[in-house]
């Protein structure tokens, strides 16, 4: 069968290097002997070193082109092809509700929805590995204090522990892009709860983070009004890249508890 021709509208950047593909498989052996979900894999480079570290392996394919390439090259996958658009997967379903492990050559355009999906299964996904823009790469490790540190650093090391591995020429990818890519690791960490309303967490690192040039006091006031005597507090002098995880963490108990405290008033006044 002929090669798939990469489409640019799906994102698509084969990789052509067999040891760049060998290293990104190898880094599933962090946890041995769980499942491993391959997401995007276009013509297999990473599939075949994947379906040789003996445990179940299941790959996600939104392309038909691909998935036949696939199904004619890699029979022995061929109940384990899924065509289909792994944001819309059911992914409790995938392996009977058992964990696995998230790997792939993600597609740029859409990385960061997997990742978030990612969080949203987080209790069934304890690693996740796989190549992405290095732009984003190094935003998810990033620390505070860092200024690629923003939405995507906070939310996914509230749960995760993240390793950036290593960096990937833009030449071993057809057609090359026009950015370089990164490798990456993140394993759940301890965190079984993050002590606080998680919605409201998101919320508030979404909201501050949006207008990020601005200190607390003003880019959280979509979320608590002008006049709030929170935002009196030295904290809210700070701007949202200087705050850990915990200090997200503490400002969402805070606003909680003032939202609460607003509610019992107006409540009193009526």
């Amino acid at each position: 069968m002929k090669l798939v021709k990469p489409k640019k509208f799906l994102g698509q950047h084969f990789l052509k290097d067999l040891k760049v593909a060998q290293g990104i498989a190898d880094t599933v052996d962090a946890l041995p002997g769980l499942p491993i979900l391959e997401v995007g894999p276009g013509m297999g480079v990473l599939t075949q070193f994947l379906v040789r570290k003996e445990r179940p392996v299941k790959v996600v394919e939104v392309d038909f082109e691909s998935v036949a390439y696939l199904r004619e090259n890699y029979p022995a996958l061929e109940e384990h092809i899924i065509e289909g658009d792994f944001l819309k997967m059911n992914l409790q379903r995938l392996f009977d509700g058992q964990p696995f492990v998230l790997t792939g050559n993600y597609p740029y355009n859409i990385s960061s929805q997997i990742f978030f999906k990612m969080l949203d299964n987080k209790e069934i996904i304890p690693c996740c590995t796989g190549m992405i823009q290095k732009e984003v790469a190094e935003r998810i490790a990033a620390r505070p204090g860092n200024k690629t540190y923003g939405i995507l650093s906070v939310l996914i090391q509230a749960w995760y522990r993240v390793e950036y591995l290593f960096t990937v020429s833009e030449h071993v990818f057809n057609p090359p892009p026009k950015v370089k890519s990164a490798v990456i690791r993140m394993t759940r960490n301890d965190t079984t709860e993050l002590g606080c309303d998680e919605k409201l967490f998101k919320q508030i690192v979404k909201t501050t983070f949006n207008q990020r040039r601005k200190t607390l006091r003003n880019s959280i006031k979509p979320i608590l009004g002008k006049e709030c005597p929170l935002t009196e507090d030295a904290l809210f002098n700070k701007r949202p890249e200087q705050l850990s995880v915990t200090d997200f963490v503490d400002l969402t108990n805070r606003v909680e508890k003032w939202m609460n405290e607003e509610e019992v008033d107006e409540l009193a006044r009526k």
